[in-house]
């Protein structure tokens, strides 16, 4: 029973920690880029697109399907390297608690 009590502190306590890095993720803001910068992007680690940067000089009608493409390719950039700084972040949260491989808490 002992044990019992001290897991479900464990599973409170993990509840809590979640709870605040779900707000933290809210400000935190990575970038992400294409072609060789000439499209930037600006997302939060949770996925959600702040910004878009497109240089000047992409800006001609018969290209605007390069815009497009480096517009998509950005924003892959930026979720992979929000969703690395989401499990560096879940790898900090859990360190000493033991949880079943693959589990995925967001």
């Amino acid at each position: 029973m002992r044990d019992l009590m001290g897991m479900m502190k464990q599973a409170k306590e993990l509840q809590e920690r979640m709870q605040q890095m779900q707000a933290e993720l809210e400000t935190i803001e990575v970038d992400g880029a294409a072609g060789g910068g000439l499209v930037s992007v600006r997302v939060t680690a949770k996925g959600e697109c702040k910004a878009v940067r497109i240089d000047p000089s992409l800006m001609k009608p018969e290209e605007a399907e390069i815009v497009e493409d480096l517009i998509v390719a950005a924003l892959a950039d930026a979720r992979s390297k929000a969703e690395r700084v989401m499990q560096d972040k879940m790898k900090s949260l859990t360190g000493g608690l033991a949880l079943p491989p693959g589990l995925n808490l967001f």
